[in-house]
């Protein structure tokens, strides 16, 4: 069943990061993230969103009863965004993805963990029963985070984004709550 009030998503905390949720604040630093070639590459974004847009996409979420967003912050400071998106609270299954923001902060192990957090609660809290995601083929790190926490490859979308003159894949993976259950522990 789908929450009686707007949800962007409880305050989780793990090792290395907190998941929290967004605020106005954040949305211009989110602006700054998606203006980074570097990082929109493995994106399927194309273009950097106005600070406009970005409180038209948070006054969508804050509102939303079927998608969970968070901040992912490291020590106090914002390094990145999870959720939870298009819940279908009658199939319980949903889209999830993440996006750590500044090249710098890559390969610590945040998306990772943020990952982990996210799927938890997805299965512990919502009761969902699949989660799915895709990732552009080159986006290895991605593809790493997604497999510890226990994703499968289901398959591969061939020539699914054309950017920068080139045509990219795109990776698709699921979790069943099952398979969690069996990798966590849980």
């Amino acid at each position: 069943m789908p929450p009686e009030k707007d949800v962007l998503g409880p305050v989780l905390k793990g090792d290395r990061v907190t998941l929290r949720p967004p605020q106005e604040e954040d949305l211009p630093l989110f602006c700054e993230w998606f203006s980074r070639p570097e990082v929109t590459r493995t994106l399927l974004t194309r273009f950097p969103p106005s600070l406009e847009a970005e409180r038209e996409w948070f006054a969508r979420t804050t509102a939303s009863r079927n998608d969970v967003v968070w901040v992912i912050a490291a020590a106090d400071r914002a390094v990145g965004i999870s959720g939870i998106h298009q819940i279908e609270w009658i199939n319980r299954t949903a889209i999830t993805g993440t996006l750590i923001g500044d090249p710098a902060d890559w390969g610590h192990g945040f998306g990772s963990e943020a990952t982990r957090l996210r799927t938890g609660f997805a299965f512990d809290e919502l009761n969902l029963e699949r989660l799915e995601t895709s990732s552009l083929a080159h986006n290895v790190g991605m593809h790493r985070a997604l497999e510890k926490v226990g994703y499968t490859r289901i398959g591969t979308r061939r020539h699914f984004h054309y950017s920068r003159g080139q045509w990219y894949d795109a990776v698709m993976f699921e979790l069943l709550r099952e398979d969690y259950a069996a990798k966590s522990g849980t």
